[in-house]
């Protein structure tokens, strides 16, 4: 059976920014047959829930990783060093379960795959990865973004 990393919070964990769950239907579907593994990189980076909104200023998950953007909430706290955390327990945890792809949230600072918020916190989009996205992408996971 294949083994899927799905974030925490599309499988009914209260662990978003705002204390909630975000279920999907499409992160239903698309664990459907597989092995779930529910991880919320926020967390485990360290950041509690509740907590403050947070943006990639900069640039995506990748110029995160690579040292040339950063993650800061909308009261100007650089929680980088958590996001970065969080993609790495990610990662390690994938790696040891044995998982092939992610299915994560659609947006996320980490989890975002394809399309992320500008870092401005007026709700534009832009093209890019989360940091965790960004991260299992350069380790060869297929990784999704439920809606």
């Amino acid at each position: 059976m294949e083994t899927i990393l799905l974030s925490a919070c599309l499988s009914g964990v209260p662990c978003r920014y705002d204390g909630r769950a975000k279920e999907s239907a499409f992160a239903t579907e698309a664990a459907e047959g597989k092995r779930a593994v529910p991880f919320c990189p926020e967390t485990a980076g360290g950041l509690a829930t509740p907590r403050r909104p947070a943006e990639i200023m900069g640039g995506d998950g990748d110029d995160v990783l690579d040292g040339r953007a950063r993650v800061v909430d909308d009261q100007g706290t650089d929680v980088t060093e958590e996001f970065v955390e969080g993609a790495h327990r990610a990662l390690a945890v994938a790696r040891r379960t044995g998982c092939t792809g992610a299915v994560l949230t659609a947006r996320s600072p980490s989890c975002g795959c394809g399309e992320i918020y500008d870092g401005s916190f007026d709700g534009v989009l832009r093209p890019g990865d989360g940091v965790t996205a960004a991260l299992l992408r350069r380790h060869g996971m297929d990784v999704r973004a439920a809606h």
